[in-house]
């Protein structure tokens, strides 16, 4: 068994492989060793996972998303977070760190501890090679036990794509898709309509 600074026995692996075999945490300790720790992992029912470097292109296209959409929601009651907010979803134990995250009205953290938040109402992630299949499935399957979450976006690092999940009257998710860069897409929770050259621009992709 590892030191009490467990944090220090993660191995080289890829998000989102599992850093320490079969052996269990609990919140509290996932939160000990996190808050201690130079780098981020993600933690769910008792594993904690390694995240995957991001690479120029990925950081410039959240970059320019973070900057439009604080832009957009200046003066106005959101609060919007970058990938260092970490993120809690108490329905089934997930922490993790979305690219952005978008909070309308007051922000509501585990315990009032000003470090997890709990009610996003917009998650946005920006895929990556290795993170994409991640991101579009078992990682949104989590993000739906979140009461709060209205709209699920995802942006492609390699291509103009970009995917929006909203949920509807009925409370079902529904898919809307941009692939061209003149279009320009909604983020209904916060009515805001941004340009898909504005999150792409001085980024190398084709099109």
């Amino acid at each position: 068994m590892c030191p009490a600074n467990l944090y220090f026995c993660f191995v080289e692996v890829r998000e989102p492989i599992v850093a320490y075999g079969k052996q269990k945490f609990s919140i509290e300790e996932y939160l000990e060793m996190e808050n201690a720790s130079p780098e981020k992992h993600e933690y769910y029912k008792g594993e904690i996972i390694e995240r995957a470097l991001c690479n120029v292109r990925h950081n410039r296209i959240t970059g320019n998303l973070f900057g439009n959409i604080m832009l957009h929601l200046k003066r106005k009651s959101f609060h919007v977070f970058g990938s260092n907010q970490r993120l809690h979803v108490q329905a089934n134990t997930f922490f993790t760190y979305p690219d952005i995250s978008i909070v309308c009205g007051e922000v509501i953290t585990l315990n009032s501890d000003e470090y997890n938040v709990l009610n996003p109402a917009v998650i946005i992630e920006v895929l990556s090679p290795s993170t994409k299949n991640y991101d579009r499935g078992e990682k949104f399957k989590l993000y739906r036990d979140i009461a709060t979450l209205k709209e699920y976006l995802l942006v492609d690092s390699e291509s103009i794509h970009i995917e929006v999940f909203r949920l509807n009257e009925t409370r079902h998710w529904e898919l809307e898709e941009y692939k061209t860069i003149t279009d320009h897409f909604s983020i209904k929770a916060i009515d805001e309509t941004i340009s898909i050259s504005e999150i792409y621009e001085g980024v190398n992709i084709e099109y």
